[in-house]
């Protein structure tokens, strides 16, 4: 369990605890358990009994169901990928990977926010220029996903701890020199092929601060100019470039 779902279990639990103490603590709401009253009795009685259900289900939520990752196939949201990557970053030897992985992913997101933010306070929505840039952003943040998923993919078709195996220097005594040597060649090809992508990403989000860059100084809100603009031309033709190699 990572540290924020810790934080949160242990939030639950105290919040239960203080509304009990609060609740069933004589002189203060005089709700008594085994008292006079039968009622003060069964509301006390049926406070212990949610207070222990809101724990176990907030415990398997945060312990269990939150930490089930879905098929690569699947993963759609921002979360999803976070999740997906998080799972090999104990892998020593993807550990570097996949921490920049996730730090690409955060800026991703961060640079998108700021690319509409600026687009927002220097075009209208409806013009042309606004709606040409949004498109650009989709297809941007949408290759770059796609670059994710390749990495996913890749990591998805071995068991993480055969990446630790052929990378250290123990390597198994019942296989031959041969073998080890094949499966290790072909471990390596599976991580350059994760270098490769986080290469391609890592120039994605150069251009995106390029077009940062670019559209703090574009002098008119021309649609012409827009196009025009050398860093739009580079990603437009980065675009192109990826919908021919998938066809």
């Amino acid at each position: 369990m990572n540290g924020a779902r810790s934080v949160k279990l242990l939030g639950l639990i105290v919040g239960v605890v203080l509304l009990n103490i609060i609740v069933l603590s004589p002189g203060l709401l005089g709700v008594e358990i085994g008292g006079v009253s039968v009622l003060e009795t069964s509301f006390g009685v049926t406070l212990v009994v949610i207070s222990l259900l809101v724990v176990l289900y907030g415990s398997y939520n945060l312990l269990f169901k939150s930490s089930v990752v879905p098929p690569v196939k699947e993963i759609k949201t921002h979360e999803d990928y976070i999740a997906a990557l998080t799972q090999y970053k104990n892998v020593k030897v993807l550990k570097k990977d996949i921490t920049l992985a996730l730090d690409q992913v955060t800026r991703m997101e961060k640079k998108k926010n700021t690319l509409m933010v600026v687009l927002g306070q220097r075009f209208e929505q409806s013009e042309l220029s606004f709606k040409k840039f949004g498109a650009v952003s989709y297809e941007v943040e949408k290759l770059f996903y796609l670059n994710i998923r390749g990495i996913l993919n890749k990591l998805s078709v071995f068991d993480a701890s055969e990446f630790s195996l052929f990378a250290s220097q123990q390597r198994p005594a019942q296989f031959s020199d041969k073998l080890v040597q094949k499966k290790t060649a072909l471990y390596n090809e599976y991580l350059a092929y994760v270098t490769g992508y986080l290469g391609a990403n890592e120039e994605i989000l150069l251009k995106l601060d390029q077009l940062l860059l670019e559209i703090s100084l574009l002098d008119s809100t021309n649609y012409k100019d827009v196009e025009d603009m050398p860093c739009m031309k580079e990603i437009d033709e980065l675009i192109k470039q990826t919908k021919f190699y998938k066809q």
